[in-house]
C-alpha cells in the first residue's frame, strides 16, 4: 500500500534515526532526500530544504537532491537559489532534462526570456516528445513578442498532445498579438470544447471579438467567463470596456467597480470608470478616479491625460497644463496633449505657450487641421492678423485636402 507523506516522513526518520555506518552514507543521503520529498508535498518548505541540503552534504554529487532543492526555493519565489541549484544538478548530470526544464521556468519567471527558452530548447533535444518543453518554449517567445516562433512551438505542443486546452488558449493569445483574430478565435473554441470550464479561454475570446469591434459577442463571452469564475476581475473590465464603447455608461460603471471590488490595486480600472464618469458629465467622480489611478500608477500617461481634459472641461485650466505637461514627460510625441495644453493656455490668455503647443503639434502631424486652426486663433488674440491669415490658410488647405 502506498504512503501518504506524513507516513512516509515518519517512515525516513526511523530510517534515519536508525542509520548505522555499515549501511554507508549514500543510503543516508537517499532518506534525507526521500523525506525532504514528503516534507516539500505537505508544503513544509523549510524542513525540506534543511533535508536536501542534509543529503547533499553526504552526497556532493548527488544531483536530483540539487534540483529537489531547487523546486523547493522554485516554490518560496527564491529563483536565484533555485536557479543555483538546478545549475549544480546539470553539471552533475548534464543528460537530466528536468532540471534544463526547471531552471528555463526559473529564468522565465524572472522575465529572462532567452536564457529560458535556450534551457527549453536542451530540454526538447533531450527528449522530443515533451509537449509541455514546447508549450513553455512558446510562452517564452510569446513574452519576447516573438508571436511566429511562440505559434510554432504551441502547435508542436499540440501535435504532440492535441486535447490540452490550455495550450490552445496560448496559441490563440498568440495568434490575437499577430493580428490573426480569426485564426485565434479558433482556437480559444477548442479550448472551451476541450474544457467548457476554462474561463480564461472565454475572457480571452472576448478579446478577440473585441479586436474586430464585436462587441456584443465578446460580451457574451466575458459573461461567460464571470459565470465560471465570479472572482475574475479582469472579464469585469472588459465587459465595462466594451459596454463604455457601446455607450452604456451606467452599466460600464457596474462592471468597474465590480472590478475595483476584486483588486483595489487595479489603476487601469480606475481610469476605465473616470472615462465613464466623464462622458457622463460627472467630472469630479471622474478626477477622483483619475487621481485614484494615478496614486497606483505614477507614470500612467494616460490617466494624466484623462484627468488634465476634466479640468479643462471644469474649467480649471493651470491644474489642466500641469497634468498635460506630466503626459508629454511620458510621451512627448503625444499630438493631442500638445493641442489640448495650447488650448488650455490659451484659455488664460497664455498665447504664447499656446502658440509654442500648437507649432509642436504640426511638426509632429503637418496634416493636423485644428492645430492650423487654433494657432491662427492665438494668433489673432495678439493682434497678428497676418500671420493669423497664413494659418487659416493653411488649415483650409489641410481640409480640403483630406476632404
Amino acid at each position: 500500500m502506498a504512503l501518504n507523506p506524513d507516513q512516509k516522513i515518519e517512515y525516513y526518520t526511523r530510517a534515519i534515526q536508525s542509520w548505522t555506518p555499515t549501511d554507508g552514507l549514500q543510503n543516508k543521503a537517499v532518506d534525507f532526500n526521500n523525506r525532504g520529498l514528503a516534507y516539500y508535498y505537505i508544503g513544509e518548505y523549510e524542513k525540506a530544504i534543511a533535508d536536501f541540503t542534509k543529503a547533499i552534504e553526504l552526497n556532493h554529487e548527488d544531483g536530483m537532491a540539487y534540483c529537489n532543492r531547487g523546486t523547493v526555493h522554485y516554490s518560496i519565489g527564491d529563483y536565484r537559489e533555485a536557479i543555483q541549484d538546478y545549475t549544480k544538478a546539470i553539471k552533475l548530470n548534464p543528460d537530466d532534462s528536468t532540471a534544463y526544464y526547471n531552471r528555463g521556468i526559473a529564468y522565465h519567471d524572472q522575465g529572462e526570456y532567452d536564457e529560458a527558452i535556450q534551457d527549453y530548447t536542451v530540454t526538447i533535444e533531450l527528449n522530443s516528445k515533451y509537449a509541455e518543453a514546447y508549450n513553455k518554449r512558446g510562452l517564452a517567445y510569446d513574452d519576447k513578442g516573438d508571436y511566429d516562433e511562440a505559434v510554432r512551438d504551441f502547435t508542436k505542443a499540440i501535435q504532440l498532445n492535441p486535447n490540452e486546452a490550455d495550450v490552445y488558449n496560448n496559441r490563440g493569445s498568440a495568434q490575437d498579438e499577430k493580428g490573426d483574430y480569426d485564426e485565434a478565435i479558433a482556437d480559444y473554441t477548442r479550448a472551451i470544447t476541450l474544457n467548457p470550464q476554462h474561463a480564461k479561454a472565454y475572457k480571452n475570446r472576448g478579446l478577440a471579438h473585441d479586436s474586430k469591434g464585436d462587441y456584443d459577442q465578446a460580451i457574451l463571452d466575458y459573461t461567460k467567463a464571470l459565470e465560471l469564475n465570479p472572482q475574475y476581475a479582469k472579464a469585469y473590465n472588459h465587459r465595462g470596456m466594451d459596454y463604455y464603447y457601446k455607450g452604456q455608461y451606467e452599466e460600464a460603471i457596474l462592471d468597474f467597480t465590480k472590478a475595483i471590488e476584486l483588486n483595489p490595486q487595479f489603476a487601469k480600472t480606475y481610469n476605465n470608470r473616470g472615462m465613464a464618469y466623464d462622458d457622463l458629465g460627472k467630472l469630479d467622480e471622474a478626477i477622483d478616479d483619475y487621481t485614484k489611478a494615478l496614486e497606483l500608477s505614477p507614470k500612467y500617461a494616460i490617466a494624466y491625460y484623462n484627468r488634465g481634459s476634466a479640468y479643462c472641461a471644469k474649467g480649471e485650466f493651470g491644474l489642466a497644463i500641469h497634468d498635460f505637461t506630466m503626459t508629454l514627460g511620458f510621451n512627448p510625441k503625444s499630438v493631442d496633449t500638445y493641442i489640448q495644453r495650447g488650448i488650455a493656455f490659451s484659455a488664460l490668455a497664455q498665447y504664447d505657450g499656446a502658440i509654442e503647443d500648437y507649432t509642436k503639434a504640426i511638426e509632429l502631424n503637418p496634416k493636423y487641421a485644428d492645430a492650423y486652426y487654433n494657432r491662427a486663433v492665438a494668433h489673432e488674440k495678439q493682434g497678428d492678423f497676418e500671420t493669423a491669415k497664413i494659418d487659416y490658410e493653411k488649415a483650409k488647405q489641410v481640409e480640403n485636402r483630406r476632404s
